[in-house]
């Protein structure tokens, strides 16, 4: 046995090993909170109930001697099991001349669910899990069975996300491809963000939802958004468009937001979203008041909120008021 041969080999392995940690930067960041909610209605969850959330990202980067910069991401939550616990991942490769191209393995955004959160936040995502019997599965596949959600292009699994270099100040484009998998299409989006007016940020995409099975199916999606920031005042608007070659799957959100910045740690926000569905008769409507304290890497915050008509009847048990408080913590 040549021990010296063995040594040589080991010590070549330490080196390449030790060379490679240097090559890039792995960071770990985290956040855990504590909800206490309530809902007004039986089928709602009625009665006090108590959560947590928690979740560890992980990013690691490195630049290579071609000038790109290439970076994972991947996302850990208290899922309970294996499986559940590894939720969003990502690689970026990136460089100033040729932009940056995002492969989302899991949890990824097309151009245009990037920037569809409505202007008051999706209050929808309050009430469209808590009830009883269907319910819509999720923004970028949902149908409107259950409770309203709003329908948009979708993201999801294996979504490519490309966005421009800088073409002029304060002006973002990007595109994104979602392969078909095993439904009928693949879909696309174009999206972009103008930032170049002080105060103002405005943002529009365009995209199609061929994911469902059969063309009857196939529809195109238009996003719009715009807040403007006036001393401690930022007004907000958003309108989002899903229009089906099914007339009955059309859909319609609209909402507004005002939201007023008290002292640096505080701020106040009120906000209200409709959802008016081709199949429906009857629109869905929510609006909230929030409260937030931020000191440090700690943030609380009080909601109160309301939907009516909230799986499009008007029976007396889709009228639903929440409250919440949340204390919330980075690391």
């Amino acid at each position: 046995m040549n021990i010296k041969k063995i040594g040589l080999t080991a010590l070549a392995a330490s080196l390449v090993s030790t060379s490679a940690s240097f090559a890039g930067e792995l960071t770990a960041s985290g956040a855990a909170s504590i909800t206490v909610e309530n809902y007004s209605t039986v089928t709602r969850n009625a009665g006090v109930a108590y959560s947590m959330a928690d979740s560890v990202n992980l990013t690691g980067s490195t630049e290579l001697d071609n000038g790109l910069t290439v970076s994972m991401a991947f996302e850990l939550e208290g899922g309970g099991d294996a499986v559940n616990s590894f939720d969003d991942h990502s690689l970026t490769i990136a460089s100033d001349g040729l932009g940056t191209l995002k492969f989302s393995g899991n949890g990824g955004s097309s151009a245009v669910s990037a920037i569809d959160a409505t202007a008051a936040g999706d209050i929808f995502d309050t009430f469209d899990t808590k009830v009883g019997g269907a319910t819509a599965s999720s923004a970028e596949t949902a149908t409107s069975a259950g409770d309203a959600a709003m329908l948009t292009s979708p993201g999801g699994n294996n979504t490519f996300l490309y966005t421009l270099p800088e073409m002029m100040e304060g002006l973002s484009l990007s595109a994104s491809y979602t392969p078909q998998g095993s439904n009928a299409e693949s879909s696309q989006a174009f999206g972009g963000t103008f930032t170049g007016v002080e105060g103002l940020t405005v943002s529009y995409g365009i995209g199609t939802n061929d994911g469902a099975a059969g063309t009857a199916n196939n529809a195109d999606v238009t996003t719009a958004k715009a807040t403007y920031v006036v001393g401690p005042v930022t007004l907000g608007y958003s309108n989002h468009e899903f229009d089906s070659a099914t007339a009955t799957r059309d859909q319609d959100t609209t909402s507004y937001s005002i939201a007023y910045t008290v002292t640096d740690g505080i701020s106040l926000t009120y906000g209200t979203e409709t959802i008016d569905s081709g199949e429906q008769t009857v629109d869905a409507e929510y609006s909230k008041i929030s409260l937030a304290y931020t000191s440090g890497g700690m943030t609380v915050t009080a909601v109160s909120a309301e939907g009516e008509n909230i799986s499009y009847t008007t029976n007396a048990n889709e009228d639903v008021d929440y409250w919440g408080l949340t204390v919330a913590f980075a690391f």
